[in-house]
């Protein structure tokens, strides 16, 4: 049956009288209309860190909006779940002195960042530091500023040019980011953005000493480092906030996601005391910016309910703890004939990449193959070339070798397709 909602990154016209309806979840399980269970292995995009259906997150916003569901915090306002949340995240941060502002998401926490970044170096007398860096295959949102540094070409095509102050530089090389700083001129640049590890641009771990090596070069040349934490954060690479696995103290990290596992849509900037000091320490130097429901009460009940969750199970460690399992499961499939590459060993995340040859021939692979898996009983993420694997928290290791079992059995009914 036929709906007017338009769905994010779809071809309506095929989307149309065609949508799969999901009704419950269950921690690593959610259920269609039908009744059908399908093991989630991507935790929606990126984000059920916790698992569906933790009834303690939905009991602590609704005893929230039973008291005071919304309200701005604009000016002096303020509210409970908001300070307590920031304090929070800024005691868990990866830099001293750390303050927390908040959006609504990860897209927003983006152009956040990137905001408070060339604000910061106005304050400091250096106006002309608006150009921002990024990287290849980088996925950062999409409102103005995300789609204006975005990495992966097809986000940024058809509509303009958002951000002209801007570049992309190679996503594994720290010589191309000296190297366009130096071109550009250190004196009109003023941020890097970098995602600990690449997602939606394929899953991409950085080589090593890649991300100390970019850190010393914004050092060296004054140039903010924005970590990029919104898919990586919250325990799906082991810690809090991803970057801490390389010891990088980055000037501001945005996040969002798993902060509430999904629950409720949050997100923010966690900035470094240091870029803080001119807004905090200095009358009149005002941020305008920010969000109509920025520390939305309930959205912060809900995110401190999931950080207790996550501090209470153990699931931060488990990003960690079970890369290596999820990597045995799926390391087979590289040897099937259709399969590329499989990327996997860091976090709890993993993409199957699909032959250039298939793809050539076969356009619809990825998402035939999306399809296929899921009448196997599993949920994967599509990407520009495969499927990308990024499961809850609390996934076992049965449920692993599932997925790596669905993923096969899709593989092998698309060779038959393609052949």
């Amino acid at each position: 049956m036929e709906t007017a909602l338009w769905h994010p990154f779809s071809d309506m016209a095929m989307v149309r009288g065609e949508e799969f309806v999901l009704e419950r979840g269950e921690d690593v399980w959610v259920y269609d209309a039908a009744g059908n269970r399908y093991l989630d292995a991507t935790a929606s995009l990126w984000y059920a860190n916790a698992g569906h259906g933790r009834a303690e997150i939905a009991d602590a916003a609704a005893e929230q909006m039973r008291t005071l569901a919304g309200y701005s915090i604009f000016g002096d306002f303020a509210n409970e779940p908001a300070r307590a949340l920031a304090d929070r995240l800024a005691g868990l941060a990866p830099m001293p002195g750390a303050k927390v502002f908040l959006t609504t998401g990860g897209g927003e926490a983006i152009d956040s960042a990137v905001k408070i970044a060339r604000r910061y170096h106005v304050a400091q007398g250096r106006p002309e530091r608006v150009h921002v860096i990024s990287r290849t295959n980088s996925y950062h949102g999409t409102n103005g500023i995300g789609t204006g540094v975005a990495g992966i070409e097809a986000n940024r095509t058809g509509f303009g040019e958002y951000l002209p102050s801007s570049s992309r530089v190679a996503y594994d090389s720290v010589d191309a980011l000296r190297d366009e700083i130096r071109r550009v001129g250190p004196e009109r640049v003023a941020a890097f953005l970098v995602e600990p590890v690449i997602g939606a641009g394929g899953v991409l771990a950085p080589p090593e000493g890649y991300l100390r090596g970019v850190a010393d070069v914004c050092r060296e040349y004054g140039v903010l480092l924005i970590a990029d934490a919104v898919i990586c954060g919250f325990g799906r690479l082991g810690t809090w906030f991803g970057v801490e696995r390389w010891g990088v103290e980055p000037d501001l990290v945005t996040f969002a996601k798993g902060v509430t596992s999904g629950y409720l849509p949050l997100g923010g900037v966690v900035v470094h005391g240091r870029v803080a000091e001119p807004f905090w320490d200095r009358p009149g130097t005002t941020l305008r910016h920010g969000a109509t429901y920025s520390g939305h009460p309930a959205c912060c009940a809900a995110a401190l309910a999931n950080l207790d969750i996550l501090e209470r199970d153990n699931l931060i460690e488990r990003g960690r703890l079970l890369e290596s399992e999820l990597a045995a499961a799926l390391q087979p499939l590289s040897g099937h004939s259709l399969v590329c590459e499989v990327r996997a060993g860091v976090g709890l995340l993993a993409a199957v990449e699909l032959r250039p040859d298939l793809l050539d021939r076969l356009p619809s692979a990825v998402s035939d193959l999306s399809l296929l898996v899921r009448q196997q009983g599993v949920l994967t993420r599509t990407l520009g070339k495969g499927l990308a694997v990024s499961p809850p928290l609390t996934i076992q290791g049965a449920q692993i070798d599932e997925i790596a079992r669905a993923i096969t059995a899709g593989l092998d009914e698309l060779a038959l397709k393609a052949a």
